[in-house]
């Protein structure tokens, strides 16, 4: 089984050129609206990717669903973040997490929902989930 990812955007164009910088993303296959937006567009890095298309309604600001994107490193993700959040809404601040020395959720001027983060790992044997995260608790993994 494969699961792909697709989200509809207003201003997919713009967005596929952002998602593009941001994630240093190919694009693929693409079939455009007689208006220049994406009827359809595949964009890749690696083989792997998502689908963007023109929101055909208004999309809410708010959404169900969050795309996930793990990269390669602490300066990616500020990176991302910087690009992102640029007439975006920062749900959690760029910081660390019991799992991520460097995470956050944005979601982008076009409504989409991103969870950013660097290489993960298990929480320290210490961590309790049932106190308070606060990331002074953060400790690197041995």
């Amino acid at each position: 089984m494969e699961i792909n990812i697709g989200i509809s955007v207003k201003n997919s164009s713009e967005a596929v050129d952002l998602y593009k910088e941001a994630f240093g993303l190919e694009l693929g296959y693409y079939v455009k609206n007689p208006d220049g937006s994406y009827f359809h567009s595949e964009l890749s890095k690696d083989g792997k990717g998502f689908a963007v298309v023109e929101a055909q309604n208004e999309v809410a600001m708010e959404q169900a669903i969050q795309i996930g994107v793990t990269l390669a490193s602490e300066e990616e993700v500020h990176k991302v973040y910087r690009i992102l959040s640029e007439g975006g809404i920062i749900k959690e601040s760029i910081g660390p997490l019991p799992w991520s020395p460097c995470a956050a959720t944005i979601i982008d001027k076009f409504g989409v929902w991103w969870f950013i983060t660097a290489p993960q790992h298990r929480p320290p044997d210490d961590y309790d989930p049932s106190i308070p995260w606060d990331a002074s608790m953060y400790k690197k993994p041995e």
